[in-house]
């Protein structure tokens, strides 16, 4: 019966496919299979006349090559058609899609034929078909079980096996093969970002995603340069840029991976905290550089936010306001002009700048509480071993009562227990491992601390609105009230301003009781520091002193 279809049929299309895009750029699949479909052509006297391509995997129907192939052949039902494919897994390589396509293609006028293969209606040609399509499919089950094998044992290992994610890309290193890596710039783009957001510089998830987009090299999802909210979440939610791996569906609990990571995994749970106690703060369209206080002065009258607009004159020009949008307030709706505003703003940033000799002070300061700090890494180190080694014991306990017990809630509690302590011992490990060695200098330190302290008005006269409002959440607690008559009322300083405010402003003075041995300005800046966190301080002489006393404030 075969052979009559045969002498029927003078033309032939031929289907090529292999498993994916990567199979068309490394091999030469596609160009094979055509090659020895065209010498059975040759064989049988077809004229090929169409050659179709697919790079999809062989259990989806629906495929590109296969929809335009179908509807060739239904636009040319009139003239039967002869469909040649290497073999039968180039068909399909399941069950079910093999014979949804074997109809589809004899339900558009085709005959499917192979050179590896002779297709027929009897029931042995049938049987055989069939065992063949149960391979293939068997085979495809296979390779993906083996795969994935391969996959959760190199997980297992440390190494990171699915895609790289934004910030690194594969590279291969003698002994490990292919490891991820820093991908800059993006890397340290996304450093900042999350280091940023657990340090609540960024205080939302939507200042994270303002920055990301600000970065004219880190990939957008869409075309007008916008990052979605939901790959925000997940970039601050992935635990490989903590330098750890993990895959839960497949079993692997947390550990340390083989690639550096771009945060510390501190730093990783601090996100992770800030996410679950922060709600979600909906993107605003109207906050942009025009208005960098809107927000952060609040009206005396009712203590609600000032919102800020251009109002356009008559004249068709328009200018920049700030006011109160609460109704009922006795200054609803009433107008301050931006300059007015942030002119005095900046006059109080202005103040905000000490002397040069009280840098000298603050830096002996420094050194010394940095020199004290490095001496107590020893015993920091000593405790936590021992945390380490209590988790451990706790562990081990766990998995024993885990063996002996046989009811699945149990299981499941222990497990989620464990889960837990896990995490402990990563973050102690990690804590470990960073004892006693700091990631900057003193003197990088000090100068990057005092590169703000300086002049924060210089920072912010030269930065962007992100810029801008990390001033103001770094150098002020709270938002400063603003009252129409008398102007901005006194701010709430952050700590640092606070404690040298006493010093270079000449609000305070310090009497030297008779007996005493002089102060030294060293003193002087240590005392007021200590006063700043409401302590009370008693000396009979200078810091570090046998007799020198610091008694917390009742």
């Amino acid at each position: 019966m075969q052979d009559k279809q045969d002498i029927k049929i003078s033309k032939a299309v031929i289907y090529c496919r292999v498993s994916s895009t990567k199979q068309t750029v490394r091999g030469d699949g596609l160009g094979s299979q055509e090659t020895r479909c065209r010498e059975y052509a040759k064989y049988k006297g077809y004229e090929v006349v169409e050659v179709y391509r697919d790079d999809t995997s062989g259990s989806l129907t629906s495929r590109p090559g296969m929809q335009a192939m179908l509807s060739f052949l239904k636009a040319h039902r009139k003239e039967p058609h002869a469909v040649i494919i290497d073999d039968i897994s180039r068909l399909a390589r399941s069950l079910m899609a093999h014979y949804e396509l074997r109809l589809k293609i004899g339900d558009a006028g085709g005959t499917l034929v192979s050179p590896s293969i002779e297709f027929g209606e009897d029931s042995d040609s049938q049987l055989v078909e069939n065992l063949l399509a149960s391979v293939s499919q068997h085979q495809r089950q296979k390779n993906g079980e083996q795969t994935k094998n391969r996959m959760r044992a190199r997980l297992q290992n440390g190494y990171w096996v699915f895609q790289a994610p934004v910030g690194y890309r594969y590279e291969r290193v003698s002994g490990h093969g292919k490891i991820l890596v820093r991908d800059e710039p993006n890397a340290s783009v996304l450093q900042e970002a999350l280091e940023g957001y657990a340090s609540g510089r960024f205080a939302t998830q939507v200042e994270v995603k303002r920055f990301l987009e600000s970065q004219p090299s880190f990939p957008k999802d869409l075309p007008n340069g916008e990052i979605r909210n939901q790959r925000v979440n997940d970039m601050l939610t992935r635990v490989v840029y903590a330098g750890h791996v993990e895959a839960p569906s497949w079993g692997v609990a947390l550990m340390k991976g083989k690639h550096d990571g771009l945060i510390s995994f501190e730093t990783f749970e601090k996100i992770q905290a800030r996410l679950k106690g922060n709600a979600k703060a909906a993107a605003r369209k109207d906050i942009s550089s025009d208005f960098p206080l809107r927000g952060f002065i609040l009206c005396e009258d009712c203590g609600k936010p000032l919102t800020a607009c251009w109002s356009k004159s008559q004249t068709g020009k328009v200018y920049p306001y700030y006011l109160c949008a609460t109704k009922g307030c006795e200054s609803y709706r009433k107008s301050i002009k931006r300059e007015e505003l942030e002119t005095a703003f900046e006059d109080v940033l202005q103040r905000l700048e000490p002397s040069e000799s009280l840098f000298k002070l603050v830096k002996a300061m420094f050194k010394d509480a940095w020199d004290a700090r490095l001496a107590q890494a020893s015993q920091s180190a000593k405790t936590l071993r021992a945390g380490i080694a209590n988790i451990e014991k706790q562990i081990d306990a766990l998995l024993d009562r885990i063996v002996e017990s046989g009811n699945q809630s149990v299981i499941a509690a222990y497990e989620k227990r464990v889960s837990k302590l896990e995490h402990e011992k990563v973050l102690a490990e990690e804590k470990l491992a960073q004892n006693g060695k700091p990631k900057h200098t003193f003197e990088e330190s000090f100068e990057l601390a005092m590169a703000f302290l300086s002049s924060p008005w210089n920072i912010w006269a030269n930065s962007d609105i992100l810029g801008k409002k990390t001033v103001l959440r770094l150098a002020f607690l709270e938002p400063i009230a603003y009252c129409r008559n008398q102007g901005l009322r006194t701010p709430t300083l952050a700590f640092p301003f606070k404690a040298l405010e006493g010093i270079y402003s000449g609000k305070s003075e310090m009497a030297r009781p008779k007996g005493f041995e002089p102060l030294t300005p060293r003193f002087v800046v240590w005392c007021s520091i200590q006063l700043s966190y409401g302590r009370a301080v008693r000396w009979d002489k200078e810091p570090g002193s046998a007799s020198h006393r610091i008694e917390a404030a009742s």
